[in-house]
């Protein structure tokens, strides 16, 4: 049966996911008292720590028993120990993103403050910033980027990813839309500022693009964008300047909460002027000061009305503000590198006065979160040297707390060590979970950005794909990813009658950058077909447009509901299917009957119209992600491929383990070469007995073999046989 709506598709009503371009959090969250079940949960949390000698070097070499870990004063066992050091290289057998769990990998959000700088600060910053992203960090780090006014609070232009090219465009335009190529559909979960196949992107992020003409123009064009923003704050200035203070305090501590989603240490690069520090922290010892010297007097005398005790003290509201904001960014295991990106000013005593009161807001949230303030941007790759250092070797510690109750209460940590001389930096605690659907909106979307980017295997849900390149005709590959979700996962518990699935497939390149994506949104009215999904599932068809090249195809499939999910991630070759010989992945006839199938809809997307490529003998059939295969009887499955001999051709099949352990041949028959008219194209159909396969799960391994030549092309497809 073709995969197209059907009697179906009444059960089903998908509806695309749509969200605002560039995602804003929420200023001041609402208090609400939480809301949990009477329930313990038993949760695994991962403890990245770092340990520096005195002089602030990592130290290597220790073990586990070197490390106790204290939660609220009970000594907790660790039951999982890892060691990712960012100096020693990945190698064929573990590569650079396996060696490096999630928990350890660097997170670095660029924060762009606009209220607190002058344009043209932040045009400097920029530059400096972008220099940092492409040439100083390590490859498994990941980088997002966000700006901050008070008129619109902090809104993130591109969420954490490895992909250099779409932060160094989020850097270049700080989210201005006129110089922005983004077409098509909005990326919900904000990987892509803009479409990667513009010429922007088309190359190397670390080449400069464009003459200087050009580069003078975008130049220009940002600046105008900036004083843009400025005037629109300057309409700000009848608020009291204390109650932009207390604003700004209060949005970046709801922004910490947020980025408490995240798992492992973040480091905030705050580029910003700062504001007067005087407001907040009262007014220091200055000798040049006139007005201190005038209170002085004042106080001296007696003249105590006289005399604005904030002004000297600094106001105990800001005070309080402040310290719930940095509380809030060490909660969140949140390190603030704070950047002046003033400059070399006037001579003037009162400006240079107030860009010093301007640093001590900045050294004040650096110091208070155990960062450090750099005062000179144009030099910000060389100062964050000692940052990247003193992280680049991390211990991670996981415990198991019992008893924990998920009403998203925090549980303080410490981690003492007995290597003698040895300081720790590691989280100052975590939270318990929260139900899904008291999350805001952004943390669920930094929650699935944040599987995506890790692409580590998750499986609340059982999510099996498959995804094989098809000749598009315009150099170009139409990619089908097939998207298999287990129904009795999905309803596991649940009794309702209606299911909302979030889909999101992500194609990454050998660089990290996002080459295409497709999001989608699934409501299931499961009342009459409940029994159909529990004993299949869903199968969602969707699709991408790639260039040739090797790909990482990372899919996420959650329930919208409770936030249970599964993700896996594929390796993806296409080649030039114009020319090159290649054989794709098999493709084994599904069960009829045995999913609930939707397809992707619209037709705003490259390659929408393209015909079915799912086809034998011109008969559509549905492909299985996860073959489920009955032993001892015979398995159906068609096997395509692009520019094989014309000869005669024979099939071979062998088995392996999942992992790779060689079990044996099998008994692989070709049944059909048939004719399709397409020229490049083959369409073979084979059978697979399984009779004296034990039941279990196996990689199968095809082989297309010219009988003539001997040359052989090879693919696999992971089965189940039962």
């Amino acid at each position: 049966m073709p995969l197209a709506p059907s009697t179906v598709a009444r059960l089903l009503a998908p509806a695309a996911l749509l969200v605002a371009p560039a995602i804003a959090w929420a200023q001041d969250p609402p208090s609400q008292a939480p809301r949990f079940e009477e329930a313990a949960e038993v949760v695994e949390v991962q403890i990245p720590v770092h340990a520096l000698d005195r002089n602030g070097h990592p130290v290597r070499g220790l073990t586990v028993d070197d490390f106790t870990v204290f939660d609220g004063g009970q000594r907790q066992e660790v039951v999982a120990f890892r060691v990712a050091d960012l100096e020693v290289s990945a190698t064929e057998e573990r590569p650079l993103d396996e060696a490096v769990p999630s928990a350890a990998r660097r997170h670095f959000l660029l924060l762009f403050d606009i209220t607190f700088s002058t344009p043209a600060s932040v045009l400097r910053a920029r530059e400096a910033a972008r220099d940092v992203v492409l040439r100083s960090l390590h490859p498994t780090d990941l980088v997002a980027v966000a700006t901050f006014s008070l008129e619109t609070g902090p809104r993130l232009l591109v969420t954490f990813t490895p992909d250099r090219a779409q932060v160094a465009r989020a850097i270049e335009t700080l989210g201005a839309r006129r110089l922005l190529n983004a077409r098509g559909q909005v990326d919900p979960l904000s990987f892509m500022i803009e479409t990667p196949d513009s010429s922007r992107l088309g190359g190397s992020p670390l080449e400069e693009v464009g003459n200087s003409a050009t580069r003078n123009a975008q130049q220009q064009a940002i600046l105008e964008h900036l004083n843009i923003i400025q005037r629109q704050m300057d309409k700000l200035d009848t608020m009291y300047e204390r109650g932009k203070v207390t604003s700004w305090a209060r949005t970046l501590e709801g922004m910490a909460r947020m980025l408490a989603t995240i798992e492992g240490r973040k480091h905030v690069v705050y580029f910003s002027e700062g504001f007067d520090g005087r407001l907040m922290l009262g007014r220091g010892p200055d000798a040049e000061d006139p007005q201190l010297q005038q209170d002085r007097q004042h106080l001296e005398h007696g003249r105590f009305w006289m005399v604005d005790t904030d002004d000297i003290y600094g106001n105990s509201t800001l005070q309080v503000d402040a310290e719930a904001m940095v509380e809030a960014f060490r909660r969140a295991d949140c390190i603030v590198q704070s950047v002046d990106i003033a400059g070399l000013r006037a001579d003037a005593s009162n400006v240079e006065r107030a860009r010093r009161a301007g640093q001590e807001v900045l050294f004040y949230l650096a110091h208070e979160t155990g960062g450090e303030l750099f005062q000179n941007a144009n030099d910000l790759g060389s100062q964050l040297t000692r940052v990247l250092e003193r992280s680049s070797l991390t211990y991670v510690l996981t415990i198991a707390p019992t008893g924990l109750v998920p009403d998203g209460s925090y549980h303080k940590l410490r981690v003492e060590t007995r290597a003698p001389g040895t300081r720790l930096a590691h989280r100052a605690g975590y939270f318990a979970p929260r139900p899904f659907e008291d999350l805001h909106p952004l943390e669920k979307n930094l929650l699935a950005s944040d599987a995506i980017a890790a692409a580590a295997p998750q499986s609340d849900l059982r999510v099996d794909v498959l995804a094989a390149p098809f000749r598009a005709g315009d150099g170009t590959a139409y990619l089908p990813v097939i998207v298999e979700v287990a129904g009795a996962d999905l309803l596991a518990g649940e009794e309702r009658d209606r299911v909302s699935l979030e889909i999101f497939a992500y194609a990454s390149d050998k660089d990290g950058t996002m080459r295409d994506f497709f999001t989608q949104m699934v409501s299931l009215d499961v009342g009459g077909g409940r029994e159909t999904l529990r004993r299949g599932g869903l199968k969602y068809y969707g699709h991408l447009t790639l260039p040739p090249g090797e790909y990482l195809v990372r899919v996420l499939a959650r329930d919208a509901m409770n936030g249970r999910g599964g993700v896996k991630a594929v390796p993806v070759t296409v080649p030039d299917l114009a020319s090159a010989s290649s054989l794709l992945t098999p493709f084994f006839f599904d069960t009829p009957g045995r999913w609930l199938l939707v397809r992707e809809h619209g037709t705003d997307r490259a390659g929408a119209h393209v015909v079915y490529p799912f086809t034998i003998n011109g008969e559509p059939y549905v492909p299985s992600a996860r073959p489920l295969l009955d032993r001892g009887e015979p398995a159906r499955l068609a096997l395509v491929g692009y520019n094989l001999s014309h000869g005669d051709l024979r099939v071979e099949g062998r088995l392996s383990s999942e992992a790779g352990e060689k079990l044996g041949d099998a008994p692989l028959t070709l049944v059909e070469r048939t004719v399709t008219g397409m020229g490049g194209i083959d369409k073979l159909l084979a059978s697979l007995r399984t009779d004296d396969v034990a039941a279990g799960d196996y990689l199968l391994h095809v082989a297309v073999v010219d009988a003539a030549s001997g040359v052989r092309h090879e693919s696999s497809i992971p089965i189940t046989v039962r």
